[in-house]
């Protein structure tokens, strides 16, 4: 099956080229050329990867990687002129999978296309199994989906209400991904049919206890300020 990628960069020469140049890869691929058409474009489950300049005119490349990251787990490669350090570093740090500086050879962005969809294949394959299996763990707690049992690293049992369950769930789900407030309302709504007559915030709050998370320097559930939170553990089986 080929590869579907969008690609988004306002340079309309780079977009036939490499548009071009991916199929001959077996890598089909839509390209746009604004966060607007990136909007219209994109789809869950339509594209296996984007492809995203960092420099564009509107959204910029952080603002919209920045987007995608928050709602969706598509692999994002930054594909930009600007290769300094610190740039590579925010591109990274605010979600994006890869960063390729031009000028480039598209050899090097075939290469970069597969590794990161073997890299994806794979995480998807053992996060399947992981959150197939009764009792999950991430850092030294562990977690029994059925019964519903927190078990500390010391070994002790921390008990759970069942909006606190659920919140937890989520996140063990989409670990390391910023997720909204909204988001987490949502999802942890669709869990069950009753809805939370308590703030995310506070549940968050009751969650942070239960894990003995310092609300001032949490480890495990961060705040991204005016943002949502981050679940920032290693979750395996």
């Amino acid at each position: 099956m080929p590869i579907r990628v969008l690609l988004v960069d306002d340079d309309a020469e780079i977009r036939e080229l490499l548009s071009d140049y991916l199929l001959g890869y077996g890598i089909e691929t839509t390209a746009v050329a604004d966060g607007a058409a990136l909007r219209q474009a994109f789809m869950p489950g339509r594209f296996e990867l984007v492809i995203l300049d960092l420099m564009l005119p509107g959204e910029d490349g952080i603002a919209l990687c920045r987007m995608l990251r928050a709602q969706y787990s598509v692999p994002i490669i930054m594909l930009t002129a600007r290769g300094e350090a610190a740039d590579r570093v925010l591109g990274l740090e605010i979600g994006a999978d890869d960063y390729v500086v031009k000028p480039f050879d598209p050899r090097e962005l075939v290469a970069r296309i597969r590794s990161l969809q073997r890299r994806v294949a794979g995480s998807n394959d053992a996060a399947g199994d992981t959150l197939d299996a009764d009792e999950i763990r991430f850092n030294d707690w562990r977690l029994n989906r059925v019964t519903r049992q927190l078990t500390d690293p010391a070994g002790m049992l921390i008990p759970l209400s069942n909006a606190e369950f659920r919140l937890l769930w989520v996140f063990i789900e989409r670990p390391r991904r910023l997720l909204t407030r909204d988001q987490l309302l949502d999802a942890a709504r669709g869990r069950a049919a009753e809805a939370f007559d308590r703030s995310i915030d506070l549940l968050v709050s009751r969650l942070r206890q239960k894990l003995n998370d310092d609300p001032k320097a949490p480890r495990l559930l961060k705040t991204v300020r005016g943002e949502g939170y981050m679940f920032d553990a290693r979750v395996s089986k």
